[in-house]
C-alpha cells in the first residue's frame, strides 16, 4: 500500500484525504511540508509563525481536502496548498500588527481590598448588593473594571481579553439590569 501511495499525484492524495485517508494525508505532507516551508520562510523569518501557519494549513488540508476535490477550477492541488499557507502567513501578520498597536495595560499589585469587596462589606444597600451579586459573572467583570476600577473601554477590553464593542455591549447590560432590579 506504500508503494502505491507514492506513485499517486498530489490530486490523487487529496481525494484519499477527503475520504479520511491517514496515510494519504502522511504521504502528502511528507511530500510537500520541506516545499511548502521554504516557501514561508522566504516570506516570514519568524520560525514559530512559519511552524503556526505550516500546522494550521495542514489543518485545512485534512478538513477541506473534499472542497478541492470537487472544485470545477482545475487548479493544481499544490496551488491550493500554497493559497492555504499564503492565506494563513497573512491572517498571521494581521493578528502580529493588532497585537502590537493594543496599548500595554499597567498592573499593579493590590495591597488593599478591591472597590467592589470595600462598597460590599460596607454595608451598601442591600437591594444594590442583591442586584450586583445577581448580575452573570461576565457584565459584573465588565462593571467591576470600568466602574469600580475606573477603566477605559480600551483598558478594558485589554485587560480582559475581549473586542471593546463587546466590552461596551456587557456594560450596557450590566447598567440596563441593575436600573430595572433597583426600580
Amino acid at each position: 500500500m506504500r508503494r502505491s501511495l507514492e506513485e499517486l499525484d498530489e490530486g490523487a492524495l487529496l481525494r484519499r484525504i477527503a475520504r479520511g485517508d491517514r496515510r494519504a494525508f502522511d504521504e502528502l505532507y511528507r511530500r510537500t511540508s520541506p516545499w511548502l516551508t521554504v516557501r514561508l520562510r522566504r516570506r516570514c523569518a519568524d520560525d514559530d509563525v512559519v511552524a503556526d501557519v505550516l500546522q494550521e494549513t495542514y489543518l485545512v488540508v485534512w478538513r477541506s481536502a473534499g472542497s478541492q476535490t470537487h472544485t470545477s477550477t482545475g487548479g493544481s492541488a499544490l496551488g491550493w496548498l500554497w493559497t492555504i499557507a499564503a492565506h494563513r502567513l497573512v491572517d498571521a501578520f494581521r493578528r502580529r500588527a493588532r497585537q502590537r498597536r493594543v496599548p500595554a495595560v499597567q498592573t499593579f499589585e493590590t495591597v488593599a481590598p478591591a472597590a467592589e469587596e470595600e462598597a460590599l462589606a460596607g454595608g451598601i444597600d442591600a437591594d444594590l448588593e442583591q442586584a450586583l451579586l445577581a448580575l452573570p459573572p461576565e457584565l459584573r467583570q465588565v462593571l467591576r473594571a470600568m466602574v469600580l476600577d475606573g477603566l477605559t473601554t480600551r483598558e478594558t477590553s485589554v485587560l480582559l481579553g475581549m473586542p471593546e464593542g463587546t466590552v461596551k455591549t456587557r456594560a450596557r447590560r450590566a447598567r440596563i439590569a441593575l436600573r430595572r432590579a433597583l426600580s
